[in-house]
């Protein structure tokens, strides 16, 4: 999954003009020949799930990481079930240190992409195009590019005579976009193999350049939501439609998805949605700016909050939401329902636990409906990650080396989800710190139909993930 700071999609042109797309990456041009066939190579491996491809994509980036000098015996990939029926594998490379003086470093990535269907696209979502400056296909974006950034980084480094010293250790998943039984796996089973002071997510952030070029910034991610669904059910005793009755279970079970969309959970500042709003403050003049600072004066000030919450752009940054996304109900058109179930999906703030908002919306709908967690996946509290001076100095250095010393770098929570959070949760510091940025909104395409990303923004992740290797893995 990868989602882009929101608020960074205000006031942007319409009209696509020359921008950074148009200039030159500072990626020397052997290295750029050496990303370009392999982007190609793995974008082309339709590895959505269900069908079996995902092995094929670890073996293209194990292929080039074994031609690149790294032993054999560094490189692993490791089978497993994403799903009841659908085989997938985890990809791990270890790239050990002569002479460690630190507990190793975790990069983190996902080799599967959700499906694309070629009725609805205007190229095969599957064949690797290059057209006026972009690269299309189905996981450009969400995230072979970035996949093959590290790789290339890496064997960049390789062959520059780079020396870490600590261990580097790469950790690309099969199911992300489903199960997310490779995250679950590496957190708790191969934990072992895979444990690391803190772990780098390359699945999510970076930056953003309106139309004209102009930089809109970039973000480090350092907090998550836990997610979790839960099933709300009405029970009834049905019977004969031709005599309704006031305890019907549909009615009820509308009136209880009434209350909770209704309902706001209590606002919540952590020490990231902090930082957050300190930036987002200083780009907001009018009513909307002026709830932030009355917020981050006083959190406790929930009007505030709750106007900042009923700003589109900032939706789910203040508070636990939950939100309907599925319904059944019923078993015949001439017979009173004997059931009612809604999916309520929620998206929990860091470090709350699951259950209490359970037993919060089960206050909230009463006695005559039951609130159960979907029992396929309990989440697990996600903690805030502390703000590390080492990370955001290393992402900072490399952005500004790329891009200039004006970009303004701001710390976020994401809303969504990630195999970061298994780590966050497993006691594993996380950031989610990639160097690829777009042009919006014309770019925001992951998930979505043709999507692509800019030739540079793919050759310059590059050099972003050696910058940060070099700073965090290098002999201080």
């Amino acid at each position: 999954m990868r989602l882009l700071l929101a608020c960074l999609l205000a006031t942007i042109p319409a009209a696509l003009t020359a921008g950074p797309v148009d200039e030159p990456s500072r990626l020397p041009e052997e290295w750029q020949a050496r990303v370009r066939p392999l982007l190609e190579q793995v974008v082309e491996v339709p590895s959505v799930p269900g069908r079996g491809k995902v092995p094929k994509v670890a073996e293209l980036l194990a292929g080039a990481l074994r031609a690149a000098g790294f032993p054999a015996a560094s490189i692993a990939i490791r089978p497993y079930m994403a799903g009841e029926g659908d085989s997938t594998a985890a990809l791990i490379v270890r790239w050990t240190s002569a002479a460690p003086r630190r507990r190793p470093i975790l990069i983190l990535g996902h080799m599967d992409v959700v499906e694309a269907r070629r009725e609805d696209w205007e190229r095969d979502p599957f064949a690797f195009v290059e057209e006026g400056g972009y690269f299309y296909g189905r996981g450009t974006l969400d995230m072979k590019a970035q996949l093959v950034a590290i790789t290339i980084a890496l064997a960049k480094l390789k062959a520059e005579g780079f020396a870490p010293d600590r261990d580097i250790i790469v950790f690309f998943t099969g199911d992300e976009e489903t199960a997310q039984n490779g995250a679950l796996l590496g957190s708790t089973d191969w934990r072992g193999t895979l444990d690391a002071e803190f772990a780098l997510n390359a699945d999510a952030w970076g930056g953003t350049f309106d139309a004209a070029g102009r930089p809109l910034g970039f973000v480090i991610g350092a907090a998550e939501k836990t997610y979790q669904t839960y099933f709300v059910t009405v029970r009834n005793r049905g019977g004969h439609s031709m005599r309704p009755r006031p305890d019907n279970a549909i009615y009820e079970l509308a009136e209880a998805l009434r209350k909770i969309q209704a309902h706001r959970f209590e606002p919540q500042l952590n020490e990231v949605t902090r930082a957050y709003f300190q930036s987002r403050q200083q780009d907001e003049a009018g009513a909307l700016g002026d709830a932030m600072r009355a917020w981050l004066a006083d959190p406790g000030n929930g009007a505030a909050a709750d106007m900042i919450e009923a700003s589109e752009l900032e939706t789910g940054m203040t508070r636990t939401r939950c939100v309907a996304t599925m319904l059944e109900g019923g078993h015949a058109d001439n017979a009173l329902p004997q059931m009612a179930r809604a999916a309520v999906n929620c998206r929990i703030m860091p470090g709350v636990e699951p259950a209490a908002i359970r037993a919060e919306l089960q206050a909230l709908v009463g006695p005559g409906a039951e609130v159960t967690p979907d029992p396929s996946f309990i989440g697990t509290p996600t903690p805030v990650s502390p703000l590390r001076e080492d990370v955001l100095a290393a992402y900072a250095a490399a952005v500004r080396r790329i891009h200039g010393e004006a970009i303004r770098i701001t710390p976020v929570m994401d809303i969504g989800t990630t195999d970061g959070s298994f780590f966050r949760a497993a006691g594993i510091p996380t950031y989610n710190v990639d160097g690829t940025w777009l042009v919006v909104p014309e770019d925001e395409r992951a998930h979505g139909r043709d999507e692509r990303i800019p030739v540079r923004a793919a050759f310059d992740d590059v050099l972003h993930w050696e910058m940060m290797l070099r700073a965090l893995a290098g002999k201080p």
